[in-house]
């Protein structure tokens, strides 16, 4: 059974999705993230196939996420790290697993956490800021076409997709501060 492909969807979530939304892939950029470099690595700590690794390694270096670099030993050895577009990922990678600690786990059962490594400190939570650096809520947002929506469907966009939002089930807990 092949995946769907969403490269044809004109929209950021759909063009993530299209580069990133293999299971497989996102794991393989969390170890990269915490410093996973060797196939082996990445083999062994995901207990992946190795045709299944080889495939995603080689779409994340051709979609610009990893570098593969050869090393300086016997045989045909490498090493993947992660560009600039990969280290970007960190956020949305955190973002999954607060999401998972809360709703999956519960916060008294989660398996890991992010610290800072100089202080110690946990990253407790992530928080969507306006262009002033106002934190901003879901319920508090609409969507509007930017400046790459085609132009012959920017009216009907508007209608379509600034619908007033759902209410959230539970309370947001960020104030409204400027960071």
């Amino acid at each position: 059974m092949s995946r769907t492909r969403f490269d044809k969807i004109h929209c950021g979530v759909a063009q993530a999705l299209d580069q990133l939304g293999d299971s497989w892939t996102l794991l393989i950029i969390r170890d990269a993230l915490v410093g996973s470099t060797r196939f082996k690595e990445f083999e062994i700590n995901l207990g992946i196939a190795k045709n299944v690794l080889s495939d995603r390694l080689s779409k994340l270096v051709e979609n610009g996420v990893l570098e593969k670099n050869r090393l300086d030993e016997p045989g045909h050895r490498f090493e993947y790290k992660l560009t600039a577009k990969g280290r970007d990922l960190w956020v949305m990678l955190t973002a999954m697993r607060l999401w998972s600690d809360k709703w999956v786990f519960g916060e008294d059962k989660v398996p890991a956490v992010f610290q800072e490594r100089t202080t110690g400190r946990r990253v407790a939570g992530l928080i969507a800021v306006d262009s002033e650096g106002v934190a901003v809520e879901a319920s508090e947002l609409e969507l509007a076409p930017g400046p790459g929506w085609p132009k012959r469907s920017r009216d009907s966009a508007s209608a379509t997709w600034a619908k007033p939002p759902r209410k959230p089930s539970k309370p947001a807990k960020a104030s409204r501060k400027r960071t």
